[in-house]
């Protein structure tokens, strides 16, 4: 219950403060609807801060968060899907010109991929997301088979991060407006201890800190 509280006090300076501040923006956004400027693809890992992190007010962001910033393959089926949905919306109705895929490092998803787990009734469905991780860390233990697991998962994240751009062309909507040149996506990496975001160069096939982008 202390920790609830301590969300009511933080709404409370909210409304007092920050509502005000950016009321009339507010406003606007709910009489003109929104129009994000990019959709970003992040962790639901409590420690990244989308709109802090990249310094975004309300309305310039469609986010969607799951655990490991994955994006699993179009899958034309009847079930439910929520990613799926989320990156239709923005690509087909909102328009949104740029898609980000933001990993970040001590990533608890990838992390979970270089473990063994018995699959349950209490983590069946966190055992099948996890497999979207699973190219990426193949990709790291055959890449540095030598290097200690620290080393494979640092690598692993950021290789993760392009392995989910590739399937997000998945999507019959998304490749068409990337191939019209429409819309243009980015691979991120954020670092928790140091506060920098690379970004994946696919000319160089590295990444790159982000404030070096031209």
């Amino acid at each position: 219950m202390k920790k609830i509280s301590e969300f009511e006090k933080g709404h409370q300076y909210f409304r007092s403060v920050k509502f005000k501040k950016n009321e009339e923006r507010f406003k606007k956004l709910v009489e003109e609807g929104q129009s994000p400027r990019a959709l970003f693809i992040g962790c639901s890992d409590s420690r990244v801060m989308p709109a802090m992190i990249t310094g975004s007010g309300p309305g310039d962001l469609f986010i969607v968060r799951n655990i490991g910033n994955f994006v699993p393959p179009f899958s034309p089926d009847n079930d439910f899907h929520a990613t799926a949905a989320a990156i239709e919306y923005a690509v087909t109705h909102l328009e949104v010109s740029d898609i980000i895929v933001c990993g970040h490092s001590d990533c608890g998803a990838i992390k979970a991929c270089f473990e063994a787990h018995e699959p349950n009734e209490d983590n069946i469905h966190t055992i099948k997301w996890l497999q979207l991780g699973e190219p990426a860390r193949d990709m790291a233990r055959r890449s540095l088979p030598e290097d200690s697991l620290q080393a494979q998962r640092d690598f692993a994240e950021r290789a993760s991060v392009v392995f989910q751009l590739e399937n997000l062309l998945s999507y019959p909507p998304v490749r068409k407006r990337v191939d019209a040149g429409t819309l243009f996506l980015h691979g991120w990496h954020y670092d928790l201890a140091t506060g920098e975001i690379t970004y994946f160069d696919e000319m160089e096939l590295e990444f790159k800190p982000l404030g070096d982008k031209v």
